[in-house]
C-alpha cells in the first residue's frame, strides 16, 4: 500500500500538471479507440506496452482474460451464475455507446488461469474462481484443433489456444457478429510474452502467433 500511495503523490507532483488539460477534456466524454480484454495478472500493463494516453482503451480486466459466449438470457451465465454479465454489458457499452472499431482479446504468457484450467487444480474453497474457469473450458478443445501453435511450454500454448477462442465467444454477441460482418469491427487476437516483454500477434496465414513489431 505504502508503494501505492507514493506512486499517487509522484503522479501529483511530477506528471499531473502535464495531464491537466487531457483530462478536463476527457471530462467532458470519451471515445477510445478500441476494447481491449486482458487478463488482471499484475504483470500485464495494456498502457504500458501499447503506449496509449488515457482516453485510448477500453479495457475489460478479469481472470484469463475470459469473454464468456453470449447467452439467451443475459441474466445468467451458462453455468447458471451471473459471472458473465459484467464482461457482457462492456462488450455492449463499447459497442453501442461508444461505437469502438477495433477488439483486442490479449493473453499472456505464464498465466496462471490457464495453469489451474490445464491441471484442474485450484483452492478447494475458491468457488468463484472454480466456476469462473468453467467458463473457459472450450479452450481446451481448442488447443486440439490448433496443432502449429509452437510455444514452447503447454500451458502458453493452452493460453495462445484460449485467445482464439475467445475471438469466436466475441462472435457469438449478435451485435459483434453484425459489426463485423459489415466491416464496421475488426477482432484481433494478442498474447504478451512476458520474459520477452513482447506482444505476438495471431497471424492466420501461418497459424501461429507472430511478434507483432518485426525487427529490421
Amino acid at each position: 500500500m505504502q508503494k501505492l500511495l507514493a506512486g499517487i503523490h509522484d503522479f501529483h507532483r511530477r506528471v499531473r500538471p502535464g495531464y491537466v488539460e487531457r483530462f478536463a477534456h476527457l471530462a467532458l466524454g470519451q471515445a477510445p479507440d478500441c476494447l481491449f480484454v486482458a487478463c488482471a495478472d499484475s504483470r500485464v500493463v495494456p498502457n504500458l506496452f501499447a503506449s496509449t494516453d488515457p482516453g485510448d482503451l477500453f479495457v475489460l480486466r478479469n481472470v484469463g482474460n475470459i469473454v464468456p459466449a453470449c447467452c439467451a438470457d443475459p441474466s445468467h451465465s451458462q453455468d447458471g451464475s451471473s459471472s458473465a454479465d459484467s464482461v457482457g454489458a462492456g462488450v455492449e457499452f463499447a459497442l453501442q455507446a461508444l461505437d469502438v472499431r477495433d477488439v483486442v482479446v490479449c493473453g499472456h504468457s505464464a498465466c496462471g488461469a490457464m495453469r489451474a484450467l490445464a491441471t484442474g487444480q485450484w483452492p478447494a474453497d475458491a468457488r468463484h474462481l472454480g466456476a469462473w474457469l468453467a467458463q473457459a473450458r472450450p479452450s481446451l478443445a481448442r488447443l486440439e484443433r490448433e496443432p502449429r501453435l509452437d510455444a514452447p511450454d503447454p500451458v502458453d500454448r493452452l493460453s495462445q489456444a484460449h485467445v482464439l477462442q475467445q475471438l469466436d465467444h466475441l462472435r457469438s454477441y449478435p451485435e459483434v457478429a453484425r459489426r463485423e460482418a459489415e466491416g464496421r469491427l475488426a477482432l484481433h487476437a494478442w498474447w504478451f510474452d512476458l520474459a520477452r516483454a513482447e506482444v505476438l500477434a495471431w497471424d492466420a496465414t501461418s497459424g501461429r502467433f507472430l511478434p507483432l513489431v518485426r525487427e529490421t
